[in-house]
C-alpha cells in the first residue's frame, strides 16, 4: 500500500474512529434512503413541486433556527452520550413514517410534521457529530478524519438514493423508512463500544450564556469569523446542488431519470476524489482553500456553459472536487482554531452556514432556474466562488502583511491562530539557547502532548497573550 493511500485512511488506525466510521457507513446510507422516500412521498401525495421544495427546506430549518442551542448542548454535555440520545431521536421520525405509510394513514401534513421533527433533532445531532470528530482522532488527524467523513457522505449520497429507488420500485416507500430506523442501531452499537478513556475530551462549558459567549468569541476572532463568512456566502449561493441538478437534468438534458442519475454520480465521484486528496494532508493551507473557492467558481461557469451531457458530467466532477476541498478545509480549520470548550458551538455555526443556508439559497436557486434558465444558478455560483476566492485572498494577505513567514514555508490554515506567532516567538529563544536547552526541547517535541499542531494547547497559549 502506497504512503499516499495510507495517509488517506490514517484515522482508521484509531479503534474509536473505526467504530464511528463503520456506524456512519450504514446510518448515512439509511438517512439518504429516507430523504429520497420523503420527497417522493410528498410529490405522490400533493403533485406539487413547490411543496417538495418546502419539504427540503424543513429538513434544515431546525439547524437554521436552533443549531446554536444544539452546539451549546454539545459543549455542555458528554458528546458520545449526547449522540446516543440524538441518534435514538433520529430513529423515531423514521418509525413514525414507516407506521403511517405501512397502514395507509399517511397525509401530506403528517409528512411535513415528521420532517420538521427530524430537523429539530438534527439541530443537536449535527453540531455534536461535527465536534466529536476531533475528540475521536485528536488535532493531528482531524483533517484526515473530516475528509473521510466527506467520503462517507458523498458515497451515501450515491448509494442511498440508488437503493431507495430500487426499494420504492419494488415495495413502495414504507420499507425505506423501516430500513433507516434500523440503520441507527449500527451507530448506537458503535458509540456504546467506544473506549471513553481514549477520547480527547476538552473541559466542558458550564455557564448558561453559552450561545452569546460563542458568538462573541467568533466575532472577536478573525481566524473563526473570516472562514465562517466565506462558507456562508458560498454555501448560500453555490451549494444548492439538490435543486440545480434536477433542473439541469429535467429541462436541459432531456428530462430522463438516467440523466439525473449520471449527473449525481459524476458529482459524487468527484467529491469522493476530492475528499481522499484532502485526506492525505496533515492540514489544509489557506492557499488551497482560496484556490478551491476559485476553482469552484470556474468549474461552476464551465458547468453552466457545457453543451452536452458528457461535458456537464466532467464539469460537475471537477466541481465536486473543489466543493469538498473548500468545505473540508474550512471544517477542519475551525475545529483546530476554536477553543476546545467552545468547539461544539463554533461547529454549530458552521452547520448553520453550511446546511441552514439551504433554507434561503435553495428557493433562490430554484427561482433563478425557473425564471431565467436552469444554468442561471450555476452562473450565480460561479460568480460567488470567484468573489469568495478574491475576498479570501484579500483578507488573508492583509493579515499576513508584516508577519514573518513560517520556517517550514507552509502557512497554517487560518491567519492569527497562533502557530506563526509561536514560531516567530521561539526563534530568538532558540538563538540564545545552549545545547542542553536544545536537547530538552528535542525531548519535549517527541512527546505527543507537546505537538505544535494548530489548535493544540501549546498553540493556543500565544493567542491568549
Amino acid at each position: 500500500m502506497s504512503a499516499a493511500v495510507r495517509r488517506s485512511f490514517a484515522s482508521l488506525e484509531i479503534p474509536n474512529y473505526r467504530l464511528y466510521f463503520g456506524g456512519q457507513v450504514i446510518s448515512l446510507a439509511g438517512n439518504w434512503m429516507q430523504i429520497v422516500a420523503e420527497l417522493w412521498l410528498v410529490l405522490a401525495l400533493t403533485g406539487s413541486g413547490a411543496l417538495v421544495g418546502l419539504a427540503t427546506a424543513l429538513q434544515f430549518a431546525g439547524i437554521l433556527l436552533f443549531g446554536a442551542l444544539g452546539g451549546a448542548l454539545a459543549d455542555r454535555f458528554d458528546k458520545r452520550r449526547l449522540l446516543m440520545i440524538s441518534q435514538t431521536g433520529m430513529a423515531i421520525p423514521a418509525l413514525l413514517l414507516f407506521a403511517l405509510t405501512a397502514t395507509g394513514a399517511v397525509a401530506a401534513w403528517m409528512v411535513f410534521v415528521v420532517i420538521a421533527l427530524r430537523g429539530l433533532v438534527l439541530a443537536v445531532d449535527n453540531p455534536a457529530r461535527q465536534a466529536f470528530v476531533i475528540e475521536l482522532v485528536g488535532p493531528d488527524r482531524v483533517v484526515n478524519a473530516v475528509s473521510l467523513n466527506s467520503v462517507l457522505v458523498h458515497s451515501a449520497r450515491i448509494t442511498g438514493p440508488a437503493v431507495a429507488g430500487a426499494v420504492i420500485a419494488l415495495w413502495g416507500v414504507a420499507p425505506c423508512f423501516g430500513l433507516n430506523a434500523l440503520s441507527f442501531a449500527a451507530m448506537l452499537v458503535a458509540l456504546a463500544r467506544m473506549r471513553p478513556d481514549r477520547l480527547h475530551r476538552p473541559k466542558r462549558e458550564r455557564r448558561r450564556d453559552g450561545v452569546r459567549r460563542a458568538l462573541g468569541h467568533i466575532a472577536a476572532r478573525r481566524e473563526l469569523r473570516v472562514p465562517l463568512l466565506l462558507m456562508l456566502v458560498l454555501s448560500t449561493i453555490g451549494f444548492n446542488f439538490q435543486v440545480v441538478i434536477p433542473l439541469l437534468a429535467g429541462q436541459t438534458f432531456g428530462g430522463q431519470v438516467s440523466a439525473y442519475s449520471l449527473l449525481m454520480v459524476a458529482m459524487g465521484l468527484g467529491s469522493i476524489a476530492g475528499a481522499l486528496g484532502v485526506g492525505t494532508r496533515a492540514r489544509v493551507g489557506r492557499e488551497l482553500i482560496t484556490a478551491a473557492a476559485g476553482g469552484f467558481g470556474l468549474t461552476s461557469l464551465l458547468a453552466a456553459a457545457a453543451p452536452t451531457l458528457e461535458l456537464e458530467m466532467a464539469a460537475l466532477a471537477l466541481l465536486g472536487v473543489c466543493s469538498v476541498t473548500f468545505a473540508a478545509g474550512i471544517n477542519s480549520g475551525l475545529q483546530l482554531a476554536a477553543e476546545p470548550e467552545m468547539r461544539g458551538r463554533v461547529m454549530a455555526v458552521y452547520s448553520i452556514a453550511f446546511l441552514g443556508s439551504t433554507v434561503i439559497g435553495g428557493p433562490i436557486a430554484g427561482w433563478l432556474g425557473e425564471a431565467i434558465s436552469p444554468r442561471a444558478p450555476l452562473v450565480a455560483a460561479g460568480i460567488a466562488g470567484l468573489a469568495v476566492a478574491a475576498a479570501a485572498f484579500s483578507a488573508w494577505s492583509e493579515r499576513d502583511s508584516g508577519t514573518a513567514p513560517h520556517p517550514s514555508g507552509e502557512l497554517a490554515l487560518e491567519p492569527g491562530t497562533g502557530e506563526l506567532a509561536l514560531a516567530a516567538a521561539q526563534a530568538p529563544e532558540r538563538s540564545r539557547a545552549g545545547p542542553m536547552s536544545s536537547a530538552r526541547r528535542s525531548s519535549r517535541s517527541r512527546a505527543p502532548c507537546q505537538s505544535r499542531t494548530l489548535g493544540s494547547p501549546s498553540s493556543r497559549q500565544p493567542r491568549s497573550r
